[in-house]
C-alpha cells in the first residue's frame, strides 16, 4: 500500500459514518424504547483523529447533535473531535464495552467549537501536511526501516503522534530526539498494523465502495475466517486470491459476512448445493477429490488422484453427475 492520507475527520468517509449514526439515532425509540427519565444523558461519544472514538461527559449544559465539532480535554491539553453518538445510543455502547460502571470518571467536553476554533483546525491540518514531509526526510536521514503512515498533531500543538508500520522492531530514539527538537512537542511513536493503515486510507475498495473499515465498521476484524477450510472454500482457487484480499493485503473484512457453511445452499432459494471440500467422487477417469469451490461463481475444482490433474465444473453439472438422487 502506498502512503495514505488520513480520512478521519472532516473527510468523505467521516460523512458516511456520521450519516449512519444519524439514521441510528432517528430510529432510537423504535429500537430501545423511550429513554428513562432517571438516567442521565450527558455522556456522548466523540470521534477523534484517526477514526478513534472515546466517551466524554457533556458539562456544557447544552444538548449535542450528531456531527457537531467540539473541543475536548486530552492528556493534559485539549484537542478537537466530532460528536458521533449521544443519549441512549451512547449509553448502550458503554454497556456493550463494559464501561458503564458506577463511579467512573470521564474526560469532559470543554466547549462547542466556535469560528476561531474552526480556523485553527484548518491551519492545523495544513501544518500536519508539512510535518509529514519533515518526518519523511528525518526517517531517510536516520536510515530507519519503517514506513510512515500518518501524523497527528494535537490541537494545542504540544503532542505529535507518528503512526508507522514495520515488520520488525525499530530503534527510533534518535528520531524522537530529532523530532522533539524540531517541533518543540512531545513525540509519540505508534506502530500499527496494515489493517489499521488501510482504515486510515482515503481510498475505495475493489468493489468501488468506500472501505468498510474506514466507513462503517466499528471494529477491525483480526481474522474474518475462523478456519482455514473456510478460507479455502471462499477463495475457490489461488488464481482468485485478488478477489479476497483487501488493500491491507489481508482477507477482506466483508467476507466474514458472506461465508457459507459446508454443504448448505449457496443461495437462499436453495437451487444448488455446494459440495464439501475434500469429499471424494468416482469418475470415469478414476477417483477424484473436491479440491476447492467458488461459491460466488458456482464452480467446483476436481483433482484426479491418479494423474494429479485438475478439472473445473459448474456446480449444476457436478450435482447432476455425482449428487445422490
Amino acid at each position: 500500500m502506498s502512503n495514505v492520507i488520513c480520512s478521519c475527520l472532516l473527510g468523505d468517509n467521516a460523512k458516511v459514518r456520521l450519516r449512519l449514526s444519524q439514521l441510528l439515532h432517528s430510529e432510537m425509540e423504535s429500537i430501545y424504547g423511550a429513554f428513562p427519565d432517571d438516567v442521565s444523558d450527558n455522556i456522548c461519544e466523540v470521534e477523534l483523529q484517526g477514526c478513534r472514538r472515546e466517551f466524554f461527559i457533556n458539562n456544557t449544559g447544552a444538548p449535542f447533535s450528531i456531527g457537531l465539532q467540539v473541543i475536548i480535554e486530552s492528556d493534559g491539553g485539549y484537542d478537537f473531535g466530532i460528536v458521533y453518538s449521544t443519549g441512549q445510543i451512547a449509553r448502550k455502547k458503554l454497556q456493550l464495552k463494559g464501561l458503564d460502571k458506577s463511579g467512573q470518571e470521564w474526560t469532559a467536553v470543554l466547549r462547542v467549537a466556535d469560528e476561531n476554533d474552526n480556523l485553527a483546525i484548518i491551519e492545523l491540518k495544513k501544518r500536519q501536511a508539512e510535518i509529514r514531509e519533515v518526518c519523511l526526510n528525518k526517517i531517510k536521514k536516520h536510515e530507519l526501516d519503517l514506513k510512515l503512515v500518518d501524523v497527528e498533531l494535537r490541537m494545542d500543538q504540544q503532542k505529535l503522534s507518528v503512526y508507522y508500520t514495520s515488520s520488525h522492531r525499530v530503534d527510533f530514539r534518535t528520531l524522537v530526539r530529532d523530532l522533539a527538537g524540531e517541533f518543540r512537542a512531545r513525540i509519540q511513536m505508534v506502530q500499527i498494523t496494515t489493517r489499521e493503515e488501510a482504515r486510515r486510507a482515503n481510498a475505495f475498495g475493489p468493489c468501488g465502495c468506500l472501505l468498510c473499515c474506514s466507513s462503517w465498521l466499528p471494529k477491525i476484524h483480526a481474522n474474518p475466517f475462523a478456519e482455514k477450510s473456510q478460507y479455502s472454500e471462499i477463495s475457490g482457487n489461488e488464481s482468485h486470491a485478488f478477489n479476497i484480499t483487501g488493500l491491507c493485503n489481508r482477507p477482506k473484512c466483508c467476507l466474514s459476512y458472506s461465508k457459507h457453511e459446508k454443504g448448505c445452499p449457496a443461495h437462499s432459494n436453495g437451487e444448488s448445493l455446494l459440495p464439501v471440500v475434500g469429499s471424494r467422487v468416482i469418475t470415469p477417469e478414476g477417483p477424484a477429490v473436491v479440491e476447492s469451490i467458488d461459491a460466488q461463481k458456482q464452480l467446483v475444482w476436481l483433482r484426479y488422484l491418479k494423474s494429479d490433474q485438475t478439472r473445473r465444473l459448474p456446480v449444476g453439472k457436478f450435482n447432476a453427475l455425482f449428487a445422490k438422487k
